[in-house]
């Protein structure tokens, strides 16, 4: 069974920093594209970041960039998210999605997705 683990959420001050993992199980992903979604109370889910396999492409939601990095580990079956000067309005739930297709995952159509990890930023 595949299973996609999200970890590293939790409550941070504004300006901070924390660095999500997505760690795959039960089968390789390390040709799948691969990417971050987050929701928030009351608001649809929002497209974060995305990489390709190899890590030669990537792509981040507007809101996000210049301040989130995605990143894969050195056995593609992991992917990252550094978050860096955080804001409040980044508090939501974060999930990891994997996919066959890049623009598949970069529109939250990938077919595999975690359970989510909480990342709070207080003012």
């Amino acid at each position: 069974q595949v299973q996609l683990i999200e970890s590293g959420g939790g409550l941070v001050q504004a300006g901070g920093s924390l660095r999500l993992s997505c760690a795959v199980s039960g089968r390789t992903f390390n040709t799948y594209p691969m990417g971050w979604f987050r929701q928030a109370p009351g608001k649809e889910r929002e497209f974060v970041a995305a990489i390709k396999w190899n890590g030669d492409a990537t792509d981040y939601g507007n809101s996000v960039k210049g301040r989130f990095t995605i990143s894969r580990g050195d056995a593609k079956n992991t992917v990252y998210l550094q978050m860096n000067s955080l804001k409040p309005e980044d508090t939501a739930v974060y999930y990891c999605t994997a996919g066959v297709v890049f623009t598949t995952v970069v529109r939250g159509a990938g077919a595999y997705w975690g359970p989510g990890t909480q990342v709070t930023v207080s003012s």
